[in-house]
């Protein structure tokens, strides 16, 4: 009875995706490698350099954007959690472009416009190095330059429910 416990457990392990690609090589890893481990990606892009980005999200209830970023040959370069305070503090409000917010932080969960302001919105789930819940709201001009980046506490995670 203790093998056919053991056997359904490893059984059950073993048919998990690894959304953070542990085990995998940069180097040595291949595209088909990260999708055998990792699963199907989110989102594919091309990036601006020629590399080709894989994104694997556990948003909107998770807080991990994984990037992986493949070279042009199909082999690993490197994976990320994107989501980091780090990497927000890379966004430069005048400077970053649409395109550049999608190749650093993947698809958002939520996009919202608002058209009297002429503002467009991409929101992120993360957790700051505190681990205490924020959002990511990223606001672009239609011209898509970044123009404002919040870090937003989320109350609603937290003990009691929302703050007044």
């Amino acid at each position: 009875m203790k093998t056919v416990h053991l056997l359904a457990a490893a059984i059950l392990l073993g048919g998990c995706a690894s959304y953070d690609g542990r085990g995998l090589v940069a180097g040595q890893a291949t595209q088909g490698d990260v999708e055998a481990l990792m699963g199907a990606p989110t989102e594919r892009l091309k990036a601006a350099d020629g590399d080709t980005l894989l994104f694997y999200s556990r948003q909107p209830f998770g807080r991990e954007m994984h990037r992986v970023r493949l070279a042009p040959d199909g082999r690993l370069r490197s994976i990320e959690q994107m989501l980091t305070e780090a990497n927000v503090a890379k966004l430069v409000p005048g400077t970053t472009t649409r395109a550049q917010l999608r190749e650093m932080f993947g698809p958002p969960y939520q996009t919202t416009t608002f058209e009297r302001m002429q503002r467009e919105t991409w929101t992120w789930t993360m957790f700051n190095a505190n681990q205490f819940d924020f959002n990511l709201s990223v606001q672009m001009s239609p011209d898509g330059i970044v123009r404002e980046v919040m870090l937003i506490k989320d109350y609603n995670k937290e003990p009691g429910g929302t703050k007044d």
